[in-house]
Order: C-alpha cells, then structure tokens, then sequence
C-alpha cells in the first residue's frame, strides 16, 4: 500500500481510480462532498437501496467508479472510528475482489463528520498496509 496526500480536486482523478467517500444508511446525501458524488454519479440505485432498508452500517458498496463507506445509520448522525474501520474492511475487501489498484479520497470522515483525519489516516493505513492499493487523498 502506497498513501499520499495531494492538493487536487477529487473529481478530476483519472478515471483509472476509483473514489470513495463517506454516507450514511439512508442514503440522503444531501450535504458536504456526498451531494457532488450523488450529483456526479447517478447513485440512485444506490437510494433506492436505502429505501428498502437494504444498506448496512460498516459496508461499503461500489457503484460505478465510486465507492460509498456506510459510517452511519441517518445521515444527522455522527460516524464512530469503528464503524469507519468497518467500512473501510469491507471496501478493502471490495478491491481485493475486484483487482482495484488505484484508489482517491477526501479526508473521509473528517468534514461534517468530525473525525479527526490524523486518527483516520492511521486507520486506512492499518487497514490497506497488506494490499497493492495505491491511496490519493485530495484536499482542495
């Protein structure tokens, strides 16, 4: 695993990487980066996922090119660090499976969410050191 933190704006990655960011069970995604990716991506299916009470809290579900970490059960809720470690297991999981070798972020957790990014860094690090991930975090 390979982790730098680069000044650029996510959206502009290549396309090669695929991008994760934080939501809730609910799906709402109605506040901070999540609005962009739900705008961007067309996470619908995704929403309509959540109305069936279908997400789990600690998951993480590819849709496309994106990766969306459940950290929470309603989107007004806060994340814990452990049901932030959960998702990241399951979307290091979900590169294992899928071969994923290039991965961008922001600072997850850490904008409406209040986690604090040393802390959360530390965690991905634990998390992805084993794998061949190589891990761009982008802060505008």
């Amino acid at each position: 695993m390979e982790m730098q933190e680069i000044k650029k704006d996510l959206f502009s990655m290549p396309e090669n990487y695929l991008l994760a960011h934080c939501i809730s069970a609910d799906a709402k995604m109605g506040a901070g980066i999540a609005v962009q990716f739900r705008k961007k991506f067309k996470l619908s299916s995704l929403q309509d996922a959540a109305g069936r009470k279908e997400l789990v809290v600690g998951k993480c579900y590819k849709v496309g090119r994106v990766l969306n970490l459940i950290t929470k059960p309603k989107y007004w809720q806060k994340p814990t660090y452990e049901t932030l470690t959960l998702a990241l297991r399951s979307m290091k999981d979900v590169c294992i499976q899928e071969s994923v070798t290039h991965l961008a972020m922001p600072e997850i957790g850490c904008g409406l969410d209040k986690l604090q990014w040393g802390k959360v860094r530390e965690i991905i690090a634990a998390e992805f050191n084993d794998t061949d991930v190589n891990i761009v975090v982008c802060r505008l």
